[in-house]
Formats: structure tokens, sequence, C-alpha cells
């Protein structure tokens, strides 16, 4: 079995109107040959594979065509048949291979032959490819010939390099330029020849095809081939285009520039990693980078550039793209795409790639270390795009015309905040607070209630009660990034309510999963997430939530399977919610602030009664006994007096081995205190 002819040679054009992504040349050469106004010389110009020589034939056959001179070979003449596809070729038809026959020698003999006539065609035609290769001898040597040829002569030369063409045989001859192939107009192309082929390829894979040809017919079409030889039965598909052309996975991508806008640094070097890991070429990598920049910049000024064909891609990744250009402002993308631009001109020769890459990302991710104006507008940007996800409190809905409360209240029963809200409505309007937890002093520690709702001893009375709390504020559409890049001002909320909660955070916890009614937060052991669970801080961090986000989520609390080998990521803990205290007594052997009676309202809030104020504060008890060295034997050891916020003591860990095991800490020194 025969094997079959490239397909570039399969399917080399035999016509003007076969040509692609010429009309600029093909349309005036047409013309010509209609008019009878045909030069004796041209010249050819321009990249490799884009129809030099292929049309330098199809202007031959057109001139030597029986018909002709004209701009429609016959198709059936002795002439076009000789220079059809798999012709033997014509001998009045005369290709020179001028890399290697450019020197005054091979010159001289062809002045020699050219004043013969032609043997059965119209025209003796030279076709002199690689044209600069024409040493300045052989030049100054067939001068006179191309000034003033035989009529039965006809020069075509075809060269990447018009200005390596001495001027006096550039002036003697017709510049034609001819230009690299636009991708939608090559991709059109290929898919047509799949077809006739009888080839299933993959309509993403197609522009890869087109960019790794990078606009030159010649070179695209070997590409291909390549693909469908080594494709199998379900045909050329992106995943086999990818691996075997190099490029970066578009997952790959995907991954890293989600990491860019949600500001994570760990995703984004653990994508460096995976690069290096894979053996995938880091300069590539930048480039492809690069490119998805330049597609995100393009979207970000034109949000329908796929639409209208602006930008050459598939229509579920011009979504995905629609979708990363809005988490990023324009000057934040502008300077991240300069930055790699810049970088990737680094990278080459580099001899530590990695290096040179991880410091690239590092730029793009501390836009606050650039104090140029491109870094001060990316921040600005960074800005306006929080200020747009973050919601409103559900404190401030409830009271448009007073500030949020401070996070932490003196708690007041609720049966004595209805006298004063009845007053404060039947007298001069007052702005209606935000719900407070309210537990009875006399009720056991045990007793909790949600945040967000009052609890009252009695029902209250029409007149008194008041109006039911706002639903929370739905998610919006905050997605995993959003909430990712607002989790430092999350973890500032956490640490002005509970330094213990702040740190436990900080260092141990990640956000990992979010939706419409739950908040996933994954801690690196389960030691940590016992500690956040038995603690209260789910509490702690649903409020911030609620004051920073103004959305009400249900936290749950998970071991973050990578950082900890065989963890589950759908082990949950969803203990009760417990609400923090405003101030945990101390245990009776450490040393507790005094209550502070004089400790002033928030001017926000609206009057309360004295009488509950009183009550509040006589439920206040003493956490330090009084009579000295001899308290140790005072402490009282009842199950009525434990409190929820009380450290666990199952254990008989000292205070060092429980620093070690909670929060990772190590003892410098211990300065002892008499």
């Amino acid at each position: 079995m025969e094997a079959p002819l490239a397909l570039y040679r399969r399917y080399r054009p035999e016509s003007f109107a076969e040509v692609i992504g010429q009309d600029h040349v093909t349309g005036p050469l047409r013309a010509a040959l209609t008019n009878n106004r045909v030069h004796h010389a041209y010249l050819f110009s321009g990249p490799r594979g884009c129809g030099k020589t292929t049309s330098a034939r199809i202007l031959a056959r057109c001139l030597n065509c029986e018909q002709g001179p004209t701009d429609t070979p016959c198709g059936t003449c002795q002439s076009c048949t000789d220079l059809a596809r798999g012709g033997p070729g014509s001998i009045d038809v005369i290709e020179i291979d001028a890399a290697s026959h450019g020197g005054v020698d091979d010159a001289r003999d062809l002045r020699e032959k050219a004043f013969f006539a032609p043997v059965n065609s119209r025209y003796k035609i030279y076709i002199i490819d690689e044209a600069h290769m024409v040493s300045p001898a052989g030049f100054n040597a067939l001068l006179k010939l191309v000034e003033e040829p035989p009529e039965h002569i006809k020069f075509v030369f075809a060269t990447t390099e018009p200005e390596k063409v001495i001027g006096t045989i550039r002036s003697r001859t017709h510049h034609y330029p001819f230009r690299l192939i636009p991708p939608r107009t090559l991709s059109d192309y290929l898919q047509q020849i799949c077809d006739q082929e009888g080839v299933q390829v993959d309509p993403a894979a197609l522009p890869l095809v087109v960019r790794a040809g990078g606009g030159s017919a010649r070179d695209t079409m070997s590409v291909l081939d390549q693909l469908i030889g080594g494709a199998g039965a379900e045909g050329v598909t992106h995943q086999l285009a990818t691996g075997l052309l190099g490029f970066t996975p578009e997952t790959l991508l995907d991954e890293v520039v989600d990491a860019f806008a949600a500001d994570d640094g760990g995703t984004v070097f653990g994508v460096v990693d995976k690069v290096i890991e894979t053996g995938q070429d880091p300069r590539r990598f930048t480039e492809d980078l690069l490119r998805r920049l330049r597609d995100l910049v393009i979207i970000a000024a034109v949000p329908d550039a796929p639409a209208t064909g602006l930008i050459d891609v598939p229509a579920d990744q011009a979504e995905r793209l629609v979708a990363q250009a809005a988490r990023f402002g324009r000057a934040d993308l502008s300077r991240a795409a300069d930055l790699v631009a810049t970088g990737l001109t680094e990278l080459k020769g580099a001899t530590a790639p990695r290096l040179l890459l991880e410091l690239i990302c590092a730029r793009v991710l501390l836009p606050g270390a650039d104090h140029t104006t491109g870094g001060v507008m990316a921040r600005l940007d960074r800005i306006e795009k929080r200020m747009a996800i973050e919601g409103t409190p559900s404190q401030a809905r409830q009271a448009p015309a007073a500030a949020p409360a401070p996070p932490q209240a003196a708690p007041v029963p609720a049966a004595k905040e209805a006298a004063p809200l009845a007053a404060s409505e039947a007298g001069a309007p007052a702005p209606e607070p935000a719900p407070v937890e309210a537990p009875a002093p006399t009720e056991p520690p045990s007793a909790t209630a949600p945040a967000a709702e009052p609890v009252t001893s009695t029902p209250p009375s029409p007149a008194s009660s008041p109006e039911p709390a706002a639903e929370p504020v739905p998610a919006s559409g905050l997605t995993l990034v959003d909430v990712r890049r607002l989790w430092p001002d999350l973890l500032e909320s956490v640490k002005v309510k509970r330094r213990f909660t702040w740190i436990l955070l900080s260092q141990n916890a990640q956000v990992a999963a979010v939706d419409d009614k739950t908040l996933t937060i994954a801690l690196v052991n389960a030691g940590a997430r016992q500690s956040f669970s038995s603690g209260g801080s789910e509490e702690i961090l649903r409020q911030a939530a609620i004051d920073v986000i103004g959305h009400d989520w249900r936290i749950e609390a998970i071991i973050d399977p990578t950082a900890q080998p065989g963890a589950h990521a759908d082990t949950v803990t969803r203990p009760a919610v417990t609400p923090e205290p405003e101030a945990p007594a101390a245990p009776s052997d450490q040393p507790a602030p005094a209550p502070t009676p004089e400790r002033p309202a928030a001017p926000e809030r609206r009057p309360v009664d004295p009488d509950a104020v009183a009550t509040a504060r006589g439920a206040i008890q003493e956490t330090r006994p009084k009579g000295g060295p001899g308290r140790q034997q005072e402490r009282s050891v009842s199950d009525a007096d434990a409190h929820p916020d009380d450290p666990d003591a199952d254990d008989d860990l000292g205070g060092t081995e429980l620093l070690e095991r909670e929060l990772g800490a190590s003892i410098i020194e211990e300065i002892k205190h008499d």
C-alpha cells in the first residue's frame, strides 16, 4: 500500500481562486491577466509557507494555458496538466533554488540559456526561489537580462527577505508582498480539509493547530497531518493536540488565573510546581499565560469579543474567559500582562527558569510592592472589585439611620428590652436596633440562642413587639474566589472579636467551599478542628461574616485533605452554634479584669432601661476570690460553676504541652513571678 502524499502537497492550490488569505495579491494578478498587462518580472515576498511559490506556478499555468493568457487555467491542455498537482512539470517552466544556485556562474549559465525559445509553450518562465540567497555578483550578472529580457522570457523571484534583493533588480520588478493567513480563515480551511479526509476533529483542537502553524498554510497543514496520523478512532482531540504540541492545558491556565484573581499565592505557586514536575517548558507556560491575559484584557475592553471574532475560542471557553475577566480590573489585568511579557523576555536563555517564573508570579500577586502608576491603579482596581462584591451587614439594613453596633455589647434580658422599645416607638422616632442576643441571667450556661433572633421570656404585646429580623442577604453570586479575596477582612473582624479564634484561623485554616447557606473551613489537623468547633469559634466567624460581607452562613469545619493525607473532605463537624460571651470569665487561679461599671453603651443604640442595666450587672459573678494565698483551697469544683468557654481539662497536659499541641508554639523562656 503506497503512502499518500503530504497534506500540503495534496491540497496545493491550482488556481488563484483556491489561494486563501492573499486576496490583495491574487486580485491584481488576475486583473493583469484579464487585461493582458502582465509584466516581465515579479517579486513575491512574505513569510514561509504563505503561497509565494504556489502563486508563481499558478501564474505560469495562466500564462502558458492554450486558452490564455487567462486568470483561470483550463486544466485540460498540455501545459495545465504538466503543472497540475502531481504532474511531471513543464520543460518551459524552470524552478531554480537560489540557496544552492546563487553564484555568478549559475547566473551566467541562466543568461546564456534564456535566449533560447520555449519548446512547446508560449513563454519560458524562470521561478527563482529563495532569491535573497543570490550573491551580489550573481544579481549583477542577471541585471541586463532582467532589465531588457526577450519577449518570451518571464521572471518570478520569490523570497522571504526582499530587502536583501539588490535595489537595481527590485526596481525592475512588480513587488507583491504576501502575508500570514488570518487564524479564522485558516481554521475554516482546516475544517474543510478534515471533512474531505473524513477525519473527526475537536473544534477546540483547531485553534491549537492554527496557533502552532503560526499563520503559515504549509506549516499548519503539516501539523494537522501529524495529528491525523497519530489520532485514534475518536479523531483529533483537544487532549491529543495539547500533549503533542506542548501547549499548557486550559485547566492549568484557568487555575492560575483564578488564583491571581483571588490573591491566592498558595495555588499560584502550586501551579508553578505542577509545570516543573510534569516536565513542561516554563517559557511555553509563560507564553500561554501571556496569551490568556491578552484575551482577558480584550474581553475587559470589549465584552462581546468572543462573539465578534476578536478572540477565536470555543463557546464554552469563551464563557470562562468572560467570567475570569469580570474578576479583574482593567488596570490590574494590564499590569499583570506587562509583568508577564517582561518576564517572558527574561526567560530566554535563563539558567534558572523556575526561579524567574516564580518571581514573575510574585510580582503579579504583590501590587502593593509596586509604587509605579500601574501598581497604584491595580490596587485601586482590587479595592473597587472588593467593594462591588461586598454585601451590606444585616445590622445596617435593620437600622439604616444608626451606625453599626460594636461587636461586643453587654447582654440585656429580653423581658427588659421590650419596655424601652415600646417607649421609643410611642415617643420620638428612634432607629430600630439590630437584634441582640439576650439570655436571661438565671439560665444555666448551656442555654444558647441564635445570634440573629432575640429570646423573650414572655410573649410581647402587639404594641411593644419588635419587627421581625430581616432575612439573611442572599449570596448574590459570591464565589469561592470572592470569599477568599475577602478572607483577610474576615480575619481582621475576627481579631477584634476574639484573638484566640483569629490565631487559630490565620495559622491553620483556609476557605474550602461556599454556597448560599454554608461556609466550609478547612483546618490543618483534627486538633485544630476540635479547638475550632468546641471553643465557640464558629459563632465568632459567623458574626464576622455578617459584619464584613452581610451574609449569614452556617459554618462547617473539615480537615484539609491536602494538609493531612488520608483525611476525607466529607468529614464535617456540625456542632451546635454557641454564641461567644462578651467577656469570658477567667479561671480562678489567673488574674481577671474587674467589671467596668462605667463602660458606656454605644451612642447609636437606643436608651436602655436602668432596671435592665442593674439586673445585668447583678448577674456578673466575682471571678477572683478574696483571701489571698488561700484562694486555691476556696476554688469550687461544682459543675454548676462551669462555663462553656472554660478550657477543656480532659487530659493532664501542662501549659507548655497545651501550647505546643494547640498552637504549635514553643516556650523560649518562662519567668516565675512570686
